[in-house]
């Protein structure tokens, strides 16, 4: 009975740590309780299927259990880290926009962080989180959390260079995705800079201040608009990469 418990508690640490910090799961909006239950809900439903494929004899000592809680913390956390990587990188695209356009100063608060964020960048992660839950990429992050204890059993996880290089190159396409996102709009910003350059050499007289922070904010939100079909659809692939991370991070921790 004691090893069975002690098994359901790694099971529960694990799903926990998915529920930590991945989308939509991991939203602070999303009440604390409603998100420990639903932890538990899955854990209880997982529980008998790790349980027969599993002959685990879970540590006696405090510390030993200690040791493992944390392991299954960490995996389950590097799963939600995985399927939040996109978000990170639309959060910083947003940020580009907003510098750029002149939005940078109108902030609002984001429910799903508590922080304050810029509005176009509040705009691009909202709407990438409706897309998320709309065409059920959120099955995705569950499907992955499933699947991981085939792939990783429980204190079955093992930590080498390759998931610290994995990790790093997760982190470094945050700022090449963020670029793909904003780049439309940056290249149109851009563009506009240039003219406003040769008209203030060609015109002196005129302000160019004054003429350059509408204009920039007209022609970003335009190009904003009409790149919208399309960022709809580059969100669409990168839920599916953010998929194929999930499993790449579990295999280097096999």
């Amino acid at each position: 009975m004691q090893n069975h418990v002690g098994l359901f508690f790694l099971i529960l640490t694990r799903i926990s740590g998915v529920f930590m910090i991945a989308p939509f799961f991991g939203s602070i909006n999303i009440p604390i309780y409603l998100r420990v239950g639903a932890s538990f809900a899955i854990s209880l439903v997982l529980f008998p299927i790790v349980d027969a494929q599993s002959s685990l004899q879970i540590p006696e000592t405090l510390l030993g259990y200690a040791l493992a809680v944390i392991t299954e913390l960490i995996v389950g956390w590097l799963i939600g880290f995985s399927a939040m990587i996109i978000f990170s990188a639309i959060n910083m695209a947003g940020k580009l926009l907003d510098m750029q356009v002149g939005f940078a100063i109108v902030n609002v608060v984001d429910p799903t962080s508590g922080q304050q964020i810029p509005l176009i960048a509040s705009f691009k992660y909202n709407l990438g989180l409706i897309i998320f839950l709309v065409t059920n990429s959120h099955h995705l992050v569950l499907s992955g959390l499933f699947e991981s204890f085939n792939l990783v059993p429980v204190l079955g996880a093992t930590f080498n260079l390759s998931l610290t290089a994995i990790i790093v190159d997760l982190t470094w396409g945050i700022f090449i995705t963020g670029m793909k996102i904003a780049l439309p709009v940056l290249f149109a910003i851009l563009l506009t800079d240039v003219g406003l350059g040769v008209l203030a050499r060609t015109m002196p007289q005129m302000n160019i201040y004054v003429v350059g922070i509408p204009a920039k904010i007209i022609i970003g939100l335009f190009v904003l608009s009409m790149a919208l079909p399309f960022y709809i659809l580059f969100l669409g692939v990168m839920f599916n990469e953010m998929y194929a991370n999930i499993f790449l991070v579990l295999r280097a921790l096999q």
